[in-house]
């Protein structure tokens, strides 16, 4: 078939809703944005447990540091898991860490700003961990079939995280009055920040349309931060927390909660390295790929002398 054939059969397998998997034909475009979508998600997995990993050690009892110490070594699986998955699509993952390392891959926003007390960790739980599962939900059911597949064991484990989070928070809002005002700053802080985690409105978005056309995303960027406010917002009151949104008010009409505008000249500044945390995250991960060099050094060895094992005693048998 040539080239305008096989596009007009991937996009006849799109509309189907069939999943494309590895060894099936697929424009270049729709593999390098499924790519560069992969490596940032997996890139957001891996710095994401920075700020976190930051309070393991002054989490203020056993059962919360346990619970931290899993929901960190989680969000390591995810990039691993993401990482496999951007792997079939013929990427190296050798050269996705590296365009991370050298800050030209992008990651999360969110995760270039500080944790600065223990609320903080029951916000990020709560809100950034629930935006991310509305994101990822909708990713479970996207036209690739690894990315898809990889989302739902995700999906599962980020819903313990934001229970955890939650439990965080509901718990400081039935302390004291400084542990209360504890978590209402924590929100105040990471509110705007998460809602700019859904990216910028869907016509200033270049790869938007595109995404929606082959369904790696099934809803736009704004449909989704709207659920996400939609439901965010009654578990807030429920507990005694304000939205610092001065327009915030409910439409009885469209029964959405609609919200003030966003600051996305702050949003643009932090994706380019401008952030309160950009140079701590990248310092923390090229420092860790540095000292973590030996033990991917013994490994490669290991494999080739096992390997050459192999071959030396198929070479006998014959």
């Amino acid at each position: 078939m040539d080239e305008s054939t096989r596009n007009a059969e991937f996009d006849k397998r799109i509309e189907e809703g069939t999943k494309i998997e590895p060894k099936d034909w697929m424009p270049e475009k729709y593999r390098n944005q499924l790519i560069r979508m992969m490596s940032q998600h997996a890139h957001s997995e891996v710095v994401g447990m920075l700020p976190e990993g930051n309070w393991i050690t002054r989490a203020p009892n056993l059962r919360r540091k346990m619970a931290l110490l899993a929901k960190v070594q989680d969000e390591a699986g995810h990039g691993l898991y993401i990482y496999s998955a951007a792997e079939t699509l013929g990427a190296s993952r050798e050269d996705l860490v590296h365009q991370l390392l050298i800050g030209k891959a992008k990651y999360s926003s969110i995760f270039n700003y500080p944790t600065l007390t223990w609320a903080d960790i029951g916000i990020i739980g709560w809100l950034v961990d629930g935006a991310a599962i509305v994101n990822q939900t909708m990713l479970a059911k996207c036209s690739y079939g690894p990315y898809s597949r990889a989302m739902l064991r995700i999906c599962a484990e980020e819903n313990f995280h934001k229970k955890q989070g939650y439990e965080i928070v509901c718990t400081l809002m039935k302390g004291t009055e400084e542990q209360k005002k504890m978590a209402q700053d924590a929100l105040n802080r990471f509110w705007w920040p998460t809602l700019m985690m859904f990216g910028p409105h869907d016509s200033d978005s270049p790869n938007s349309a595109t995404l929606l056309k082959w369904k790696v995303k099934k809803k736009t960027n704004d449909e989704l931060r709207q659920h996400f406010v939609n439901i965010t917002v009654p578990q807030a009151r429920t507990i005694g927390l304000e939205i610092p949104d001065p327009n915030l008010k409910y439409n009885e009409e469209t029964k959405n909660w609609e919200f003030g505008e966003i600051n996305w000249e702050e949003f643009y500044a932090v994706i380019k390295g401008h952030g309160p945390c950009n140079k701590d995250r990248m310092k923390a991960r090229n420092d860790a790929h540095e000292n973590g060099s030996w033990v991917r050094e013994a490994s490669v060895a290991y494999a080739k002398k096992k390997q050459g094992k192999k071959v030396e005693k198929f070479l006998n048998v014959g």
